[in-house]
């Protein structure tokens, strides 16, 4: 390792591998369960091959946290290749139980290890792993990237326009959006990650695929400031035709500092199923 502070995340966070890399990110995955074969996310299997399983297989996925163990073993790697210092950002704690077994493998750790709850996921916490590799990059110390972690939390924006509220309902990760599940309506439900509370809210449903993703598209942009540098995820659960085409407006309408197209983990496809799109940014 090239710095003394080590960059600890689960692979909900969706940073692409280039990032990754460059900014010596390590990553532990969540476990995809279908039936009794067991596979680690990006590991055993990739976003590509899970969601093409998810429609064909009988078997209806869920989805397992890491072990206070596992935690354990990979502050143990990166304290081996050199670090003394820990910071691990996990999913919203809200949402898995993934913060609880790293707080526990950090208790008592022969090195300091700091846990953050991101309060999100996918690119909602990868923003925020990526301000603190940044921060570090910069010469910072731990106490700087866990204020630029805080004060970015509460700038995320990121809505999500579903196709069905089916697989949300099954993973029991629903939040607000239960309201739509008696729903007699045909419709495409849009979800947003709710940065105070780290759970679902709702936003405004849809009739259609073209409808959602204008709504998406509009209500994203209506929360994030324009007027500053933004840093904008285009997230899809592979619906890259659709996320494409999202990025290409997004260009032809602002000049984001930032923008990058990403397909979605198989942890959070398993609640939010085939065809998403989703934007996930924030500005300044």
């Amino acid at each position: 390792m090239t710095h003394r502070i080590a960059l600890v995340t689960d692979s909900t966070c969706d940073i692409p591998k280039a990032w990754r890399k460059k900014y010596e990110i390590t990553v532990l995955p969540l476990t995809i369960v279908f039936g009794e074969e067991q596979l680690l996310d990006g590991v055993d299997i990739s976003a590509e091959a899970f969601y093409e399983r998810l429609v064909t297989d009988k078997h209806h996925p869920t989805t397992s946290q890491p072990s206070p163990k596992d935690f354990t073993d990979i502050f143990q790697k990166v304290k081996d290749a050199g670090a003394d210092e820990i910071l691990c950002i996990t999913i919203s704690s809200a949402m898995s139980g993934t913060m609880a077994s790293a707080l526990g493998a950090a208790k008592g750790f022969s090195i300091s290890v700091r846990v953050m709850d991101s309060r999100n996921n996918s690119m909602g916490l990868g923003w925020q792993v990526i301000a603190a590799a940044r921060v570090r990059e910069a010469g910072g110390s731990i106490e700087e990237m866990v204020n630029a972690v805080e004060n970015l939390r509460e700038k995320m924006v990121f809505y999500i326009s579903l196709d069905t509220i089916e697989y949300l309902s099954k993973g029991g990760r629903i939040g607000d959006a239960v309201k739509w599940v008696d729903s007699v309506l045909q419709i495409k439900p849009m979800i947003t990650v709710k940065p105070e509370t780290g759970t679902v809210g709702i936003g405004l449903p849809s009739r259609s695929r073209k409808s959602g993703l204008k709504n998406l598209y509009k209500t994203f942009f209506k929360y994030l400031d324009t007027t500053k540098p933004m840093h904008i995820a285009v997230m899809h659960n592979n619906a890259l035709a659709d996320a494409e085409a999202m990025a290409a407006r997004i260009k032809g309408e602002f000049e984001p500092a930032e923008l990058f197209i990403q397909i979605v983990s198989p942890i959070l496809g398993v609640h939010t199923g085939p065809g998403p799109v989703a934007l996930c940014g924030y500005s300044g």
